[in-house]
């Protein structure tokens, strides 16, 4: 069981005095939302913040390159070398997944795909046995602070018992809209991996650290 602050919804003024935080609060692993205004349609960051969160931390998180951004096999080497752990790309930003998957592959990180709400499991059928994550978006990508989109539960149990199925083990991650108040709910449904912004960097991190500690057992 994993909890994955998104450094998105945090101070950058402050950022790593919010990492130590984090980090005490015995958060192993950070989510880092690359946007380029096209794929999705707000700007982000590039590779620099998280080469500081690797210099500054070393091994002490896992670091979770999320790449919401056209055709983002481009980038894989770099966000690698800025340390990425895992990179995740989205099925509908990549002209050819296999390849894509492949290139992420051949810097030696670990691959996430991921699906926008309204994209179909079946979209990742073929290539499911690649990869080592699936993230299912719970809300539009592109902007924090949104509400969870309430079907995409079903979409997490469905592919949780597709998992099952099939004999496979990667993680499934959620991102979008997830707090406390509804984690549990993500979490019955198959979820072994939460992605939390706001929920985590709003008012007191430690006590939102423990919040999610105390329901997620980690």
């Amino acid at each position: 069981m994993r909890l994955s602050p998104s450094v998105l919804a945090a101070d950058f003024t402050r950022l790593g005095d919010q990492l130590d935080i984090v980090a005490a609060s015995g958060v192993d692993a950070i989510h880092y939302d690359v946007m380029d205004g096209d794929f999705v349609p707000a700007l982000s960051f590039g590779d620099s913040i998280l080469k500081n969160i690797k210099n500054r931390f070393g091994d002490t998180f896992f670091l979770d390159a999320h790449l919401m951004v056209t055709e983002p096999a481009r980038f894989a080497e770099t966000f690698r070398k800025a340390g990425a752990d895992n990179i995740t790309i989205h099925i509908e930003a990549c002209k050819h997944i296999d390849r894509s998957i492949e290139a992420v592959k051949d810097t030696g990180a670990q691959v996430g795909i991921a699906l926008n709400p309204g994209t179909p499991l079946d979209s990742i059928s073929e290539i499911i046995h690649k990869v080592d994550m699936v993230l299912l978006m719970s809300v539009n990508p592109g902007f924090g602070g949104q509400k969870y989109i309430e079907y995409c539960t079903g979409k997490i149990a469905r592919l949780n018992q597709w998992k099952k199925d099939l004999g496979l083990d990667f993680s499934i991650q959620v991102d979008g809209g997830i707090s406390p108040s509804n984690v549990k709910m993500v979490l019955d449904a198959g979820i072994d991996n939460v992605v939390a912004g706001s929920a985590v960097f709003r008012n007191d991190i430690a006590e939102n650290c423990k919040a999610f500690r105390n329901i997620m057992n980690f």
